[in-house]
């Protein structure tokens, strides 16, 4: 037998290629993991929250077999901040990503200039999608993605070994095949295409031939451990929906109504796409040996739906721009029918979905996310001394300016930069935020104030200094009228 000579060897080790996540064998009995991510669903716009208008039986099923938070927060009152927030376990503001993409200039006569950001998820960031690949996981994003474009900062480039419908964009053209539309491109007066899909059939309906993909995405992945993130388009404007399912809608009085007709069936849709995951899942045998996650990036939006008995809408840092749907089915783990008043926030996804699939945490990563598990099973409080958010930015939103916030236990603080102001709220006894505190309780606001300047120094928060070329006379345009759809 011929001996190899040394040389040899040691070139052939120096250049072989080492499996890639995909090529890893899987470890038995790993969960598998279906994030899903509704865009603009409010806090109350499903069943199990309250709502008696929106059709949600579906989503309402998943809460009674899981868990369901009722103190959920989203890490932002915009979407690409959230969804940054979810997909590396950090605070937007840690991340520098704190307003959606792409996002243009604001008025160069403003009062204050807006705090710097990137225009998409840093590659340096390890994904959730990195995490679980690496550990055998096939991975996909079947829907918005909304954090970067071309030529670095697509889904493939984050960790998901598939990408369907996932680019820049915020929203189709149309949802309807073949779902185009343009857009203007913020400050350069060019017009792009959506193209949100390559093909389809004639009167496909976007959600619908999503929710195809992820049933087919499923399917193939059944022999392996597979994270499923699937972020809708809807309930994102435009608002359009299939005429049948509008026209139920349109048969309940008005003052019954929630929200527009168009919007419920909206609602419907997704909350359809819900049930046929749950039921390609129970029949290849799967329910049990996966994890379902179901939230919102946002509140919701003002001209659709009603967010009462919370305050404002998307885009605002009072309870309904903020605060979202969450529920958890967790097999063995989450007890069906638990609800929790914790108040959790998009960060801590990322740790959950480690803990789920058997994985260590990455506490280096997820600086700002904690494991659910505890909550889900035993009710544990998580100990984390407050949440908080920050965006240095204007925006055309009802009830939104540049805004710090921080909640600790029932309190939360709210400190505006324009116009200069303090708001102070027990959301105990006062959810709907309307009577301020700020002078009937200066010692709490002054702790609170105290926490959040510390937490802004912590994460490198971007503030907004006054602007030099501030022309009071010059009044600020609405932000993003040709661009609306994109947010």
């Amino acid at each position: 037998m011929k001996l190899i000579p040394t040389f040899l060897v040691t070139l052939l080790l120096a250049t072989a290629v080492p499996l890639s996540g995909a090529d890893k064998p899987a470890s038995a009995g790993k969960l598998n993991i279906v994030l899903f991510l509704i865009d603009d669903l409010g806090w109350r716009d499903i069943g199990a929250n309250g709502s008696t208008y929106y059709q949600t039986p579906n989503i309402d099923r998943l809460a009674r077999e899981g868990a369901r938070f009722t103190d959920a927060y989203a890490a932002c009152a915009v979407c690409s901040p959230t969804r940054a927030a979810i997909l590396t376990g950090k605070y937007p503001a840690r991340l520098l990503l704190t307003d959606w993409l792409p996002s243009g200039r604001w008025n160069p006569k403003a009062k204050l200039r807006e705090g710097r950001f990137v225009r998409g998820l840093p590659l340096e960031e390890v994904t959730i999608a990195e995490a679980l690949r690496e550990a055998g996981y096939r991975t996909a994003s079947i829907g918005k993605w909304h954090l970067g474009s071309e030529p670095f900062s697509l889904p493939e480039h984050h960790g998901f070994d598939v990408n369907i419908g996932g680019n820049a964009h915020g929203a189709p053209g149309t949802y309807f095949f073949p779902y185009d539309g343009d857009w203007a491109i913020p400050t350069t007066g060019l017009r792009a295409k959506w193209n949100v899909l390559p093909d389809g059939k004639p009167g496909e309906y976007l959600t619908d031939r999503l929710t195809d993909e992820a049933v087919k995405f499923i399917r193939a992945s059944r022999e392996r451990p597979f994270f499923l993130y699937f972020p809708h388009y809807g309930v994102h404007t435009p608002l359009e929906a299939k005429k049948e399912i509008v026209a139920k809608y349109e048969k309940i009085p008005e003052a019954q109504r929630q929200g527009k007709t168009t919007y419920a069936a909206m609602v419907e849709s997704v909350d359809e796409s819900v049930g046929r995951v749950m039921a390609t899942l129970k029949e290849l045998g799967l329910e049990q040996n996966t994890i379902v996650i179901f939230t919102s990036d946002n509140g919701g939006f003002y001209n659709a739906t009603s967010n009462a008995p919370l305050r404002a809408n998307k885009g605002a840092y009072y309870e309904g721009g903020i605060r979202v749907p969450l529920i958890v089915k967790w097999p063995g783990v989450a007890q069906p029918g638990r609800v929790s008043a914790e108040p959790v926030t998009s960060t801590d996804l990322y740790p959950t979905c480690l803990a789920a699939a058997g994985l260590p945490l990455r506490p280096n990563q997820h600086r700002d996310g904690l494991n659910l598990q505890s909550v889900l099973s035993s009710g544990a409080a998580l100990g984390r001394p407050a949440l908080f958010w920050h965006f240095p930015h204007y925006n055309d939103h009802p009830s939104s300016v540049p805004s710090s916030v921080i909640r600790k236990g029932p309190w939360k603080l709210i400190e505006t930069f324009d116009p200069e102001g303090v708001e102070l709220y027990n959301l105990a006894d006062d959810l709907s935020e309307t009577r301020n505190q700020i002078d009937t309780q200066p010692v709490v606001a002054a702790e609170l104030r105290r926490e959040l300047e510390a937490w802004r120094r912590s994460v490198g928060a971007e503030m907004m200094p006054p602007n030099p070329d501030y022309d009071p006379s010059v009044q600020l345009p609405q932000k993003g009228k040709k661009k609306k759809a994109a947010r």
